[in-house]
């Protein structure tokens, strides 16, 4: 099941560095969500995919699962959640005030 999960963090990262790399700059903040996305996965493959008990005191006794590789996905979701939104925000303003979504337009005066 890891084999699996690797194969698709590999293809999530190819997609979001294929995107990342467009003149588009609704491409690129799509590229750096699908790229964390990937992130996501990879903590979680990393982590373990692991069956056990809830970590309880007095519980049980066998074996416990990691909460630690879930806690830290889950801090990154609503990070990268916060982030893909302020970016799209200023894309937004950088359309309006520009009138152009194309990186290679935004560059500065055009006598340079």
């Amino acid at each position: 099941m890891e084999s699996l999960m690797v194969l698709l963090v590999g293809v999530l990262v190819s997609v979001g560095t294929y995107l990342i790399l467009s003149r588009n700059i609704i491409r690129i903040i799509l590229g750096t969500a699908v790229l964390s996305h990937a992130v996501h996965l990879l903590i979680l493959t990393v982590g373990g995919l692991k069956t056990g008990d809830v970590p309880l005191l007095g519980h049980s006794s066998g074996p416990y699962t990691d909460a630690l590789p879930q806690a830290l996905i889950l801090t990154a979701i609503v990070i990268s959640f916060a982030t893909t939104a302020f970016l799209l925000v200023l894309a937004y303003r950088m359309y309006k005030t520009n009138g152009t979504d194309d990186v290679s337009e935004l560059r500065g005066m055009p006598d340079e």
